[in-house]
């Protein structure tokens, strides 16, 4: 178990880059955040911002011809970028695990839900014969499957959406991880059945004592589930902050844009949502200065061209909160003056 307050999951100036042509394009350019044992660290951006390539990369599983080209990912101190692929096999699924968006792609349709935790049990836990099945059904009663004995022995088709998240919930915590990386957990999830799962993942969190980095386009799940929040956009950390500081104060125009296109912003008197006009870049590796300018209301002519800062303290009372905005360097607020 990790020393209070030591990082469990560190992940350090991390570049994940695509062919594009004759060349590379970065989807994931220069990422770093930490992940506290107990805590949940809330990812969010728009689709294509990086965030399920950064969870992938956790598990060395980028998808080929993608590679990761720099940056390290620690686990309690250790590399997983440098483990041999044997030793990193043991990890996923072990040490680390994942809840995908969308359990009838993950689950295997022609396994029993029971079989398929079961083979993760045996794999990662060296249990064998019924006390695998045992284990495999107690992980079921552990996400609140009623029934867990029978449904043990149903095929992924036979039970319903929000069922089969909770089977991919219970295979992902059935080896008791140290680290959860949750991606999208609870979309097409109707609002009923989205607040049971987030509410089973906060009650296994403070249970298990692990670590979630949870992945989402959602930021009213964020509100509701998050310790602190990573802002994404076109492959770069553009803020963080704890989560009561980000909804309370958000400083960079991209986070600003997203917290006004929540349904509750909505002035009274007010018909339609707000939104952020345009579309991230395709390429982002190709953008000379802040990606985020072309669609930025505050963008400074002649100063957000330039490369983007690194990630500033806008305010020394508050070491938690950085952001990655020339709005904040000493020439964009001499420009402002």
């Amino acid at each position: 178990m990790s020393e209070p307050n030591k990082p469990l999951l560190q992940i350090e100036d991390l570049a994940v880059v695509f062919p594009k042509g004759r060349t590379e394009s970065a989807v994931v350019d220069g990422i770093s955040l930490t992940l506290y044992r107990g805590e949940t660290v809330g990812v969010v951006g728009e689709s294509g911002s990086g965030k399920s390539m950064t969870a992938l990369s956790v598990l060395r599983l980028v998808p080929e011809p993608g590679r990761i080209s720099r940056g390290r990912i620690l686990l309690e101190g250790n590399d997983l970028l440098s483990l041999p692929e044997k030793a990193m096999r043991e990890m996923r699924g072990g040490k680390v695990a994942m809840i995908f968006q969308d359990p009838m792609t993950s689950l295997n349709p022609v396994f029993t839900v029971g079989d398929q935790i079961a083979e993760a049990v045996q794999l990662h836990r060296g249990k064998r014969g019924k006390d695998v099945w045992n284990e495999a059904v107690d992980a079921l009663r552990r996400v609140h499957i009623p029934d867990p004995e029978r449904r043990a022995k149903q095929f992924p088709h036979e039970l319903s959406g929000g069922m089969r998240q909770r089977v991919m919930i219970a295979m992902a915590l059935a080896c008791r991880p140290d680290v959860l990386l949750a991606d999208e957990p609870t979309t097409a999830l109707d609002v009923t059945v989205q607040a049971q799962i987030l509410s089973l993942l906060a009650e296994l969190r403070r249970d298990e004592g692990m670590g979630v980095l949870f992945i989402t386009h959602d930021l009213s799940v964020v509100a509701e589930t998050c310790d602190r929040v990573v802002v994404m956009y076109a492959g770069q950390v553009m803020e963080s902050a704890t989560t009561t500081a980000l909804f309370a104060n958000p400083l960079h125009p991209y986070t600003q844009g997203l917290l006004a296109s929540l349904p509750d912003s909505i002035s009274e008197g007010e018909r339609r949502l707000n939104f952020i006009p345009g579309q991230p870049p395709q390429n982002p590796g190709a953008v000379v200065g802040c990606p985020f300018r072309a669609r930025c209301p505050k963008a400074l002519p002649g100063i957000c061209e330039k490369p983007l800062p690194t990630l500033l303290m806008a305010d020394p009372t508050t070491k938690d909160h950085i952001v990655r905005c020339h709005l904040y360097t000493d020439e964009g607020r001499a420009a402002l003056c």
